[in-house]
Parts: structure tokens; sequence; C-alpha cells
């Protein structure tokens, strides 16, 4: 099951959460948020000119939106649908990157770096208070993002 949250210019351009707090705010009191794994999209509408060659992360006031959610729910890739590709373009919203018409989105390593081992630790955190397992949901986020994690980090912390 699919979860949508839609977001307009209004939102977007005065940093308003409530599009996405409406809905996750209403998975978490359900209790069961563990079956909401990697089912949220978002429906970006964000009008760009014509001649706008920019993609959607690369517009300012849209990655400080993004910035401010993860500020909020700094554990929300677990929600997002990463075969629809939701996990790839919320990396992009927070980490600095560039795009290539050959070679698509590129990272900056450093920094997808820190991204991903932030997320780690916190979703690690997040997934024990909820007794999910998460070794092998980490793995596969890291190697999403093109990182391959080894079992003795987890041994470590």
């Amino acid at each position: 099951m699919t979860i949508t949250i839609s977001l307009h210019p209004d939102s977007i351009n005065s940093l308003d959460l409530s599009p996405a707090t409406t809905v996750i705010e209403k998975l978490l009191q359900e209790g069961a948020i563990a079956s909401y794994e990697q089912q949220l999209r978002f429906d970006i509408n964000y009008a760009l000119e014509p001649s706008d060659p920019r993609e959607l992360p690369e517009i300012p006031e849209l990655r400080l939106w993004f910035i401010r959610l993860d500020t909020r729910y700094p554990w929300l890739p677990f929600l997002l649908d990463w075969k629809a590709g939701e996990l790839a373009r919320y990396a992009a919203m927070l980490v600095p990157h560039q795009f290539s018409t050959k070679e698509g989105i590129q990272y900056n390593p450093e920094a997808l770096e820190i991204f991903l081992m932030h997320k780690i630790f916190i979703l690690s955190d997040w997934l024990k208070q909820h007794s999910i397992s998460g070794k092998s949901r980490l793995q596969s986020m890291a190697q999403l993002l093109g990182y391959e994690l080894d079992d003795a980090l987890f041994e470590i912390f």
C-alpha cells in the first residue's frame, strides 16, 4: 500500500511540514510503523520555467524543506519507497551533488558517506526502540547508495 505525500509551492516556500507531519504522525499513532516500511512517496508539484534546466533536488527552497523534514524525522528513510527511487531522491535533497547527463546523479563522495553513516546510526537506534531487526535493512540501504557495510561494524555499537 503506497502512501503519497503531496507537496505544493505554498508549503515548500513557507517551510510548512504539515503535509508530511499529518501523514507521518497518523502512522505513528497507529502503533504499527513497521508495516509501513518502504511505502512512502512524495508527489512534488513545484513548477519550473520551461527554460530552467534544474532538477528538483537543485532547488534551494525544496532542499530546505527536506532538511527541515529530516530534522523532524531523521529515521524517515525507513518509510521511503526505495524501489521507486525515493531514498535516492531524499539523499539528493540532503547531500551535495551534481547531475550528469551521461551518469545521472553524482553525489559528493565524502558528504554521501557522512549522510549514510549518520542515517545508519540513527536508524539502528530507532529500529531497536521499535523492536525491528535492523542489520540487513541498514546494509541494504547502504548498498543502494553504493556502500558495503561489514557485519563487524554492527558489533561495535
